[in-house]
């Protein structure tokens, strides 16, 4: 609606109707739009998110509209598609199909982690019959491309009754099928990030694909997860939850999610390399792989080779003894220079012999293209390139499909990163890259590796995540890491404020307030305890107060890099 305020007339969210005395109230100039923008359910689900994430409420309410004034649509009805068109049933059992039953008979599966590439879409087959019921589902995807390949599978098994949001669609159009998703019923709503606060109507069972991935969470503030979110509207708004992906979050396992799997395997085949035995000097891409790599290209194949970095960025092991270089104090893979990035302790020589002299076993993807371009020529390129053997970073495996044969260079300087993160992170990646492989006889993904015994090969090499997560679970609660605790990042830029004496005086001794260190022209703290709520209610004020003075504020709640 809009109200008059400080001679302006503003826009603003009704959140509560009762009774007040009428003196001193201002008239409410005029309502906007003919639907409401959220229920108490969703409003108190946002309103829990501007608190988490220490963001103005009206910022996190704003989020549940739609870009111009909702209308109410015309209603629409649409013939429904039982199985997709040309294809019969598959009488196959699904491990969702319980939920499904659970669902119809008015029941509610709470959190269900399936151990599944997404790209096999028989989950949304078994989720579908939920459709004509009149309930909807709501499917979470990380990209535009993925909500389009998601929606064309859609539309085969229940006509149009499917509702895309994303992409390039101009403001009237979203707000279009904004409407229609929030007051008609009995629709697949498929779209990326931003979907996760809009309401729904009928919502029965929300899936989230791949949950984990970085374009799963805000980078600015509020830094909002989409699984956090969803698992707070689940329980206020009493719908399902699915979450599709091979690897399961830590964070997701720790809320209790059941987890099944279509398969034995929740990836296709994985072969190690043990870069130990290669002689030096051999190269970024060891003789195995490339060997591999010649025979794809004789029968016409397509390779996708895989740095997880853009730019140089190697693991190193010793030139005299071979092992890999790890830090002294807490075992991570240093980076170039003095101190290691993760605890601070001085960079030693080798851990084995003494050895002073290091050699690199990966790096960024144009050292990598540069080595292969000089073994096959012009059949190497970036994956752009349409060249049968394309060399990118994880960024480019959205747009890489059904290759033969993938190889990971670095695997080392993946898993042995300084944030606590970083075992659980190069699962994800590895296994969304063993996910690019098109299964089939001798199609597979190439792990290189100097440590072929660590227990994320050797999740990779079963296809089953789950003990290496159980593993990892145990080490975060030992340590005090989420999500056995909670951590938050607080950047703060120019101001007068004292921010620093602001943020210890507030805090608590179960608590730990680290900084400030300097980071690109701002200060930074990082604060951890096994609980933030009431730290992050007294910070409210704190934060408005330093932005008052001037200062430029972020707040990473959850952060994915330290």
């Amino acid at each position: 609606m809009r109200v008059p305020l400080g001679g302006r007339r503003v826009r603003g969210h009704v959140v509560e109707l009762g009774e007040r005395p009428p003196e001193r109230l201002k008239p409410i100039t005029g309502v906007s739009g003919d639907l409401p923008v959220f229920g108490p359910q969703l409003r108190d689900a946002l309103v829990w998110a501007a608190h988490h994430y220490l963001a103005p409420v009206s910022v996190m309410l704003e989020r549940a509209a739609p870009p111009n004034l909702p209308t109410q649509p015309t209603e629409i009805h649409h013939s429904r598609r039982d199985t997709p068109t040309g294809q019969n049933p598959s009488p196959a059992k699904h491990p969702l199909d319980e939920l499904t039953e659970a669902v119809l008979e008015g029941r509610r599966r709470p959190i269900t982690a399936l151990l599944s590439p997404w790209e096999d879409v028989s989950w949304l087959e078994a989720l579908t019959p939920i459709v004509g019921t009149a309930r909807s589902l709501l499917i979470v995807v990380a990209t535009a491309s993925e909500a389009d390949m998601v929606a064309r599978h859609a539309r085969r098994l229940v006509g149009e009754n499917v509702i895309e949001i994303s992409g390039d669609v101009d403001d009237a159009t979203t707000t279009e099928r904004w409407s229609r998703a929030a007051s008609q019923p009995g629709h697949i709503v498929i779209g990326t990030p931003r979907v996760a606060t809009w309401p729904v109507a009928g919502l029965a069972v929300a899936v989230v694909v791949e949950e984990s991935r970085r374009a799963m969470k805000d980078r600015q503030t509020p830094t909002l997860a989409v699984r956090r979110l969803m698992m707070t509207r689940g329980r206020l708004e009493r719908f399902s939850q699915v979450y599709v992906g091979p690897t399961p979050s830590l964070e997701l396992l720790a809320a209790g999610a059941e987890v099944v799997r279509p398969g034995p395997r929740a990836w296709p085949l994985v072969e190690v390399v043990d870069r130990n035995e290669e002689p030096p000097g051999s190269g970024l891409v060891s003789a195995r792989a490339r060997t591999a790599i010649a025979r794809v290209l004789e029968r016409d194949g397509t390779v996708f080779v895989f740095s997880h970095r853009r730019g140089y960025a190697p693991a190193y092991r010793c030139a005299t003894c071979k092992e890999l270089r790890r830090c002294a104090n807490c075992g991570s893979r240093p980076e170039p220079g003095e101190a290691c990035t993760r605890c601070g302790a001085p960079s030693r020589p080798c851990l084995n012999c003494g050895g002073a002299t290091f050699e690199p076993l990966g790096a960024g993807v144009g050292r990598v293209l540069h080595e292969l371009k000089g073994l096959f020529g012009d059949r190497v390129g970036e994956t752009n390139s349409k060249a049968p053997v394309g060399v990118g970073s994880e960024r480019d495996l959205a747009s890489t499909t059904g290759v033969e044969l993938a190889i990971a260079v670095d695997v080392d300087g993946l898993a042995l990163g300084s944030h606590f993160r970083a075992g659980e992170e190069a699962l994800r990646i590895l296994a969304r890259l063993a996910g690019r492989v098109r299964r089939g006889r001798g199609n597979r993904l190439i792990l290189q590796t100097s440590l072929p015994d660590q227990p994320l090969v050797t999740a990779l090499r079963r296809g089953d995540p789950m003990e290496f997560l159980t593993h990892e679970m145990a080490e975060r609660r030992a340590l005090g890491y989420p999500p056995a605790s909670e951590i938050m990042v607080i950047e703060v830029r120019g101001g007068s404020a004292n921010v620093d004496g602001d943020l210890r005086a507030t805090g608590d001794d179960g608590m730990s307030i680290m900084g400030p260190a300097p980071t690109q022209g701002a200060d930074r703290w990082l604060v951890q305890g096994a609980a933030l709520g009431g730290y992050k209610l007294a910070l409210r004020p704190l934060v408005q107060r330093w932005r008052d003075q001037g200062a430029t504020v972020r707040v990473d709640v959850d952060p994915l890099d330290l």
